[in-house]
């Protein structure tokens, strides 16, 4: 699940700092009630560039020249700013996608698993969009194909189109209840017909979804607040968990498809996944962070010269920290935002520099100083590797790592590209055996229950009922992983 920094949009496949990280699911956007629907639908896309980076759709309609689309890899600036691509776009009606892939052949992205997808049925053309992971999509697709069924993607997604072909409702948005009452695991939709904008959000709510108005007559949904920002909408509500609305000439109707449950909303959301500027659940994001580093200064008290962030997404936490323990806060790296990923051939040796083209180390502010390094999460740890021998290189008397997350032990299964168990550093060492590892003075994460009181539980973790989706931190998952388990993955109570 793209770069280190939520909010800049280089790219993780050039062997940089970023391919330590855990990448995004993906973006979400739809608008309708306003000429060229699709022009806001690009600029949506491009506030949501940090959660998918490798690929972005749009799908629109216009009652005189019906569905059109178009699908392109890379940036959204790159492609959908054209305005020779964008004519090809027209009416009031559109929806669109950027991609990380979660499911199918990672790294291998073929412009047929692009989103959104299309489909024909009998009542006519829908667009569908999703971001999440569905957790059964190879036992679905078995199914599928065993009854006539020809895929076209390796995305579990079109598993939704199939389901929604092979309903007897009468009415799309039925025959999406009916698609999505098969499938298990994390969604959210949004989808289009020729007149309906549609938006659905699993029952526990896992992946995020935000309704805004447009004007007077124009709707929106989006997978992040700075989604409406971009384009002046007003933030309503959030799509609530379990909950499916449907726009039609202006006006909202919303319906509950499934049976309730208790949310369990993705906390690394909070951490890391959504941008700073955007809010969640009343709370903005940028605050959460810096009572982040609030509490682990709590919890993980040491005595230094500086506090610095590991750019960017640390350096919200890192600002708590200092603040909460009165240590000064200072740019010990800094970032070249102008590397991108096509700025030189990635030979050999110049992948071998790493994280180098990416973060150099402010030299004359480190030597001689004892300084603690907040970033977001340890991953692998190769980047951590890299950063404590670059500080040290400058000359820095002490690193202290502290990191803005509990330790990442367990992988993903609702739409987040993580490694394999074996993988993740957290997986096989203790946090003692890990700054070990790391070779710095000390590591410290914050505790789940810190992390918790950060995001406004004040009680922390209710290890009977947890209020967010943690299972990445604690292998306690909300949904089975049904395919994984059928592949051998056992859950935290087997394992142990």
């Amino acid at each position: 699940m793209l770069p280190c920094n939520p909010f800049d949009a280089t790219a993780r496949r050039d062997g940089g700092p970023d391919d330590d990280k855990l990448r995004e699911e993906c973006g979400v956007f739809g608008v309708t009630g306003v000429a060229d629907a699709a022009n806001f639908v690009a600029l949506g896309l491009h506030a949501l560039q940090h959660r998918g980076q490798e690929a972005g759709g749009i799908v629109s309609h216009d009652p005189a020249q019906g569905f059109n689309s178009a699908r392109r890899f890379g940036y959204v600036r790159d492609s959908f700013t054209k305005q020779s691509l964008m004519d090809t776009l027209p009416g009031p009606l559109a929806i669109g996608h950027v991609r990380y892939s979660t499911s199918g052949a990672k790294g291998q992205t073929q412009i047929r698993d692009v989103q959104p997808f299309f489909g024909e049925f009998s009542l006519g053309g829908a667009a569908i969009a999703h971001n999440g992971n569905l957790v059964n999509a190879d036992e679905l697709r078995r199914e599928l194909i065993d009854r006539g069924s020809i895929f076209q993607s390796s995305s579990d997604t079109e598993c939704i189109i199939h389901l929604m072909a092979r309903s007897l409702q009468k009415k799309v948005p039925d025959r999406i209840q009916d698609a999505l009452r098969r499938v298990e695991g994390a969604f959210s939709i949004v989808a289009m017909t020729r007149t309906k904008l549609i938006g659905v959000r699993d029952p526990l709510g896992v992946r995020p979804l935000v309704l805004g108005r447009l004007g007077d007559e124009g709707w929106v949904l989006s997978s992040e607040t700075c989604g409406l920002d971009i384009i002046g909408a007003e933030f309503l509500r959030e799509v609530e968990p379990g909950e499916m609305v449907v726009i039609e000439n202006g006006e909202l109707t919303s319906h509950r498809p499934f049976a309730p449950a208790r949310p369990r909303f993705c906390v690394f959301e909070h951490v890391y996944f959504s941008r700073p500027d955007s809010i969640i659940g009343g709370r903005s994001v940028y605050e959460t962070r810096r009572q982040i580093g609030v509490e682990l200064a709590r919890e993980a008290p040491v005595e230094a010269d500086l506090v610095c962030p590991v750019p960017d997404s640390g350096t919200p936490a890192a600002i708590g920290y200092s603040q909460e323990s009165g240590i000064p806060y200072a740019m010990g790296i800094i970032r070249n935002q102008y590397m991108g990923r096509t700025f030189i051939e990635p030979t050999e040796q110049i992948r071998n520099m790493g994280v180098r083209l990416k973060l150099n180390v402010n030299r004359a502010l480190i030597r001689g100083k004892r300084i603690v390094l907040v970033d977001d999460s340890v991953v692998r740890g190769t980047t951590s590797v890299k950063i404590r021998e670059m500080m040290l290189d400058a000359g820095a008397a002490e690193v202290h790592f502290r990191i803005a997350s509990p330790p990442t032990s367990w992988p993903c299964f609702y739409g987040v590209d993580t490694p394999e168990r074996e993988k993740l550093l957290a997986a096989s060492m203790t946090e003692d055996q890990m700054c070990a590892h790391l070779g710095v003075d000390s590591l410290r994460f914050i505790s789940l229950d810190g992390l918790y009181r950060a995001v406004g539980e004040a009680e922390g973790r209710n290890p009977t009922h947890p209020q967010y989706c943690d299972a990445c931190f604690s292998g306690d998952y909300p949904i089975a992983p049904t395919d994984r388990m059928e592949k051998g993955f056992r859950l935290k109570e087997a394992a142990e």
